[in-house]
């Protein structure tokens, strides 16, 4: 199951239903009020000649709509199509997303995607109804909505934190899009601060949600440290480009997600929501996808067993590398041995932002690079692998970043040295969020197939997971929480 695009009789039943389902999917318009909502808003259905839809919020702004004040479209979760598809509109969605446009401005983004800034501005334009600086200006319009209702920053630093050039510029954009004045926007706010310097938001998302599950995933992986992780919460340090930060992504007692963030700049704040949706795949569709998989009688019961089953994501692709190439060819719990050896000999020991307790930041590449010898145990060609992936990395020669054409990304991966398919594949359903990677390499994948009564040789697994496309990441992610707790490899070997 794909997302096709959707007739307007499609999309008018939608939201006559007020169908959540669709909340970030597209945007209706209403030429009598000079309105946009989301598909759920409450608000009386307009009449059908009273409406245009829009791919996008950013399209709907172009178009001289604002949003509605009442179901506040910009709080939606994000589109589950920029997980599907793969395409240079999909790229740029997430590297706008993760700043990429107010740190490298228009003419970076398009060098990142391999054309020139008119180029892109025209393929946007075309396939989502805006261009590269509206996509971003409408993405700073919701950072900006998002800390003013959530937050007790100051107007003035939610203004350059959401990536503003002036506090007037933030504010004439936010009366432009929501036709209120930041005072106004803050008078709705439901939420607050934990601590000074830092920010507790709501995480939107689409139910159901395996919250369970994925705490439990990163328990299993997290290096002391670096993560802190409990039954109902995952905490982290992490460097972004103005500094240390940290985040914590924690169920509240009604089931909700939130985050609790602290940075050293403001800036990285909106890059930091954008790492924490991504880590815990919040932007996915799960009825879309549990509808398709289910739909198969031997995955039926898997699914039934952890509804809203999510793909976790990478905070730092360069990271998700490392540690998946020292995790080859070993257990789990050995491979978080390595890597806390790792962090704690190589990392940078980092003061919170605030001033508080620190911890350890994941090693640069750099230091991976020149001292990872001395520190990695194991054969020699998979340290002499990591070490070349690491100077790659550090020196340029090997880009990894969330906006890669999937296809480039898993070729490049595949010509370094000690680099197979179980790892270049499972880095890019990790980094790009990729929702169709096959790990039939996979021993658990494999032990879990085999206990649910699915082929489980290599090629028989292969052909069969066909029919689960374009879901097959998550199918991994099934038969991972399938595999007999005796499963201890995590992948075969691809060392030569």
């Amino acid at each position: 199951m794909s997302f096709p695009t959707m007739s307007f009789d499609e999309r008018y039943r939608a939201i006559d239903a007020r169908d959540t389902r669709f909340d970030g999917q597209f945007v209706t318009a209403v030429h009598s009020t000079g309105i946009y909502c989301r598909p759920s808003c409450p608000a009386r259905t307009p009449k059908r000649e009273n409406v245009s839809f829009f791919p996008t919020s950013a399209a709907a702004h172009e178009a001289g709509f604002r949003a509605c004040k009442r179901c506040l479209p910009e709080a939606a979760p994000g589109s589950p199509a920029w997980d599907v598809r793969g395409d240079a509109a999909a790229r740029a969605m997430r590297l706008i997303a993760d700043g990429v446009v107010e740190r490298e401005g228009v003419s970076g983004l398009a060098a990142r995607l391999g054309y020139s800034s008119r180029h892109l501005t025209r393929l946007l334009t075309a396939e989502l109804g805006a261009g590269p600086l509206a996509l971003a200006r409408a993405h700073r319009a919701h950072n900006a909505r998002m800390l003013l209702v959530g937050t007790d920053l100051p107007i003035a630093d939610i203004a350059f934190s959401s990536g503003f050039a002036s506090i007037r510029q933030a504010g004439d954009t936010i009366r432009e899009v929501f036709g209120l004045t930041p005072t106004e926007l803050r008078a709705r706010r439901h939420g607050g601060v934990a601590a000074p310097g830092e920010i507790d938001l709501l995480l939107p998302h689409r139910e159901p949600m395996d919250a369970a599950g994925i705490f439990a995933w990163m328990a299993a992986r997290a290096l002391p440290g670096v993560e802190t992780t409990t039954d109902r919460s995952f905490a982290r340090h992490l460097r972004m480009p103005g500094g240390p930060a940290w985040f914590e992504v924690r169920q509240d007692s009604v089931g909700r997600l939130r985050l609790r963030a602290r940075v050293t700049h403001l800036g990285d704040l909106a890059p930091l929501v954008a790492t924490a949706r991504r880590i815990f795949d919040l932007d996915a569709d799960p009825v879309a996808i549990s509808s398709a998989l289910s739909s198969h009688p031997e995955l039926a019961p898997l699914v039934t067993r952890a509804p809203g089953m999510r793909v976790p994501g990478a905070a730092d692709p360069h990271e998700m590398l490392i540690r998946a190439m020292v995790g080859q060819q070993i257990t789990v719990a050995a491979a978080r041995t390595a890597l806390t050896a790792l962090a704690d000999a190589l990392g940078e020991r980092s003061t919170a932002p605030d001033g508080g307790e620190g911890g350890i930041l994941f090693p640069t590449m750099t230091a991976i690079a020149e001292h990872g010898a001395e520190v990695l145990r194991g054969p020699a060609a998979r340290i002499r692998a990591i070490t070349g992936a690491a100077a790659a990395l550090a020196d340029g020669s090997l880009t990894l970043t969330v906006g890669d054409d999937n296809t480039a990304q898993r070729e490049a991966l595949l010509a370094m040295p000690g680099i197979g398919p179980w790892t270049a594949d499972y880095v890019r359903m990790r980094v790009l969020g990729d929702p169709d990677v096959l790990l039939p390499g996979d021993v658990a994948v494999r032990s879990g197939a085999a206990a649910s009564g699915i082929p489980s040789t290599a090629p028989e697994l292969t052909a069969w997971a066909e029919r689960a496309a374009p879901w097959r990441s998550y199918l991994c992610a099934h038969l991972w929480r399938a595999a007999p707790p005796r499963t201890t490899r995590t992948n075969r070997k691809e060392l030569s």
